[in-house]
């Protein structure tokens, strides 16, 4: 067998290599752009030879992850910050790290993480296009209501609405203050039938996936946070307990500790960020339409600030949807979920 490894830019490649029978071993660098990686690999396929590729997780690899399972080659996707932290030399180049990919491939020590499919690839591509749509949406309809500020009137969301149309419509503006609200109005009317269609898209695809239905039980969760959850997630067995959830979206406070003294920063934020946003917004709603949930929020924002109280029941909503997924049940008031669920002696409960 041939062990690879690959350190992976847009524009070219560098690589280690090794060949277990012979005990070969070399370096090479390969461009993207004239084929040549393209070229290096089938010529390994043709050969007949068996090729194990170890790499980053990284962007913009796309093609080169389906060219490596077309060509039928094992693949490990190893986690950037555990890489990181096994270099042992103060020195970072592309040679060194290929060095140092095809190491840890060879002592057994690689850090592989869970990959997800092509097709659930894809129908993240939909969650992205949509949540940047409705983004760009936002900033478009901001700018309406700073042109109508401007002109001393503060409709707030009545400006979407058929009058408060027709009353932006009639004032009287300078001719580029004028021609800026037209063209703007005419992109928020070509925005909004695109993203109701994504919208419409992403509910076809919830319906599909008992999972996601069952998360949407859960007061705030519609659609898109179940669908989001489900297919960044990927399956529940990855983690053994829930509290390993908020470590994985990033929503867990980053920590400098030393010498008995606890010192604790923001968040994280090493997960997916869209997920992260999704699970805050799931958890406002349930605020504003659960009793349970809107007092705990209130008694935390009164303990802290309003920004760490979102954050801390969005990470609460995601613990909660572990539990309700890895258990198979639906959302009921009478059960309490948390990372000590199923376990035996932990001393929680009543006194």
């Amino acid at each position: 067998m041939m062990i690879i490894g690959v350190d992976y830019h847009p524009s070219f490649q560098a690589i280690a290599f090794l060949f277990e029978e012979t005990g070969e071993c070399g370096e090479q660098e390969l461009n993207h752009s004239d084929g040549q990686a393209e070229k290096f690999y089938r010529d390994l396929q043709q050969r007949g030879i068996r090729v194990r590729v170890g790499m980053e997780a990284t962007g913009y690899s796309r093609w080169f992850e389906r060219l490596l399972a077309e060509l039928g080659f094992e693949v490990w996707m190893g986690d950037p910050a555990e890489i990181k932290a096994k270099r042992v030399k103060k020195q970072k180049t592309d040679r060194e790290d290929a060095r140092l990919l095809l190491r840890l491939m060879r002592e057994n020590n690689f850090p592989q993480i869970w990959v997800p499919g092509p097709e659930n690839r894809d129908l993240r591509q939909l969650l992205w296009h949509r949540h940047r749509l409705v983004q760009m949406r936002t900033r478009i309809m901001n700018q309406l209501q700073a042109l109508a500020m401007n002109e001393g009137y503060r409709w707030k969301k009545k400006l979407f609405s058929e009058q408060g149309r027709a009353q932006l419509e009639k004032l009287a503006l300078a001719p580029w203050a004028s021609r800026r609200r037209q063209e703007l109005l005419e992109l928020l009317d070509r925005m909004n039938p695109t993203i109701a269609e994504l919208t419409a898209a992403v509910e076809r695809e919830a319906r599909k996936r008992p999972e996601v239905l069952r998360l949407m039980t859960h007061p705030g969760v519609g659609p898109l946070t179940a669908l989001a959850y489900v297919l960044i997630i990927g399956t529940p067995t990855r983690f053994q307990r829930g509290k390993q959830i908020g470590t994985y979206v990033g929503m867990i406070p980053s920590e400098d500790s030393s010498a008995h003294k606890q010192r604790l920063g923001h968040i994280s934020k090493q997960g997916n960020s869209l997920l992260r946003f999704l699970l805050v917004e799931a958890a406002q709603a349930a605020a504003r339409i659960h009793p349970d949930w809107r007092r705990r929020y209130i008694h935390l924002a009164m303990r802290r600030h309003k920004s760490i109280a979102k954050v801390a029941m969005g990470r609460r909503l995601a613990v909660r949807l572990y539990w309700m997924w890895r258990n198979g049940c639906e959302y009921s008031k009478s059960l309490e979920f948390g990372s000590y669920a199923g376990q035996l002696g932990t001393g929680h409960g009543v006194k």
